[in-house]
């Protein structure tokens, strides 16, 4: 089957564990401390507006990341809750797991969306700070655009360096790296097997890490065109254009993707494989089994959604 025709599916690195999404329903596997894979399942239930939303150009990546986040902690809570508790004591700590649920449910999403749009904003306004303070020596338009577009990939790059170091982030980066060499196996038709696995890159094109470098990309060449006249004045620019950045950087990223197979334009691409050389870790055998058992079960439950007798199910 050509790669073109496949379904597109997506994955995220979360603590022991990789998390994989479909059109129906999104699925993350976790290796257990006593060495055993558990599997968590999150069914794709968005707000009509994310739906229509996300099928509208240059708003779709919004929706998409919105969705994304939500998702994405609630498997990333799971994972951190889980991965470390002997599965001895599960019995115990049920009761309390209950009660809490929906609780949890609501406050895991909460943060999600608070965090991102709260980080956002930490990374664009730093980097514009710092750049005014050079304006004495670097006083005109373009040289303070290109500053700034500086410091946010030194901030970008220095951030996630100095994550690397963490043991636990670094067995994250082992695991992104992972998600991506089942997608690539996926993608290319071979079988699931760890061995084919393992042969694959861990770059991806349509990877979150290349989007965020595109963040600073296409916000240099967006701020060109809009010029300040104070520094609040391009603080509050900088605000009101963050989902513009967002939506036409997805929309790039989407492009680059589709044009990966293209000798002559393949490399638009390249910058954010290369970032992706920081943010992924070849992985090991076992973490690899795990990736595999997560997509597996991921295209399972998938395909039992898809039966006329659950043909509704969104």
């Amino acid at each position: 089957m050509e790669r073109s025709t496949k379904p597109v599916y997506g994955g995220q690195a979360i603590v022991e564990g990789v998390m994989f999404g479909g059109k129906h329903t999104t699925v993350s596997t976790i290796r257990r401390k006593d060495g055993s894979l558990e599997s968590f399942e999150v069914k794709r239930q968005s707000p009509v507006w994310i739906s229509k939303a996300k099928k509208i150009p240059f708003i779709r990546g919004i929706a998409g990341i919105v969705e994304a986040s939500i998702n994405g902690s609630k498997h990333l809570n799971f994972s951190s809750d889980r991965y470390d508790v002997d599965p001895a004591d599960d019995e115990s700590i049920e009761p309390e797991e209950k009660s809490s649920k929906l609780n949890l449910i609501l406050g895991v999403a909460a943060v999600a969306v608070l965090s991102f749009i709260f980080s956002k904003l930490i990374f664009t306004l730093v980097p514009t700070f710092i750049a005014n303070l050079f304006t004495p020596i670097f006083p005109g338009h373009v040289a303070q655009n290109l500053l700034e577009g500086g410091f946010k990939l030194i901030l970008l790059l220095g951030y996630i360096y100095i994550l690397s170091f963490t043991p636990l982030i670094r067995k994250v980066f082992q695991y992104h790296g992972a998600e991506h060499k089942v997608i690539n196996t996926f993608e290319a038709g071979l079988p699931l097997t760890v061995r084919n696995v393992q042969s694959q890159s861990r770059l991806h094109y349509r990877c979150g890490s290349s989007f965020i470098l595109f963040t600073v990309i296409v916000g240099v060449g967006i701020y060109l065109f809009i010029p300040f006249d104070s520094l609040m004045e391009r603080i509050l620019q900088r605000i009101i254009l963050i989902p513009v950045v967002l939506g036409v950087s997805f929309e790039v990223l989407q492009l680059t993707n589709r044009l990966r197979d293209i000798p002559v334009l393949k490399w638009l691409g390249y910058p954010g494989l290369a970032l992706q050389l920081l943010t992924t870790k070849e992985p090991n055998d076992t973490q690899t089994e795990v990736a595999i058992a997560s997509f597996e079960e991921m295209l399972t439950r998938e395909q039992s959604y898809t039966t006329p007798a659950k043909a509704d199910i969104v």
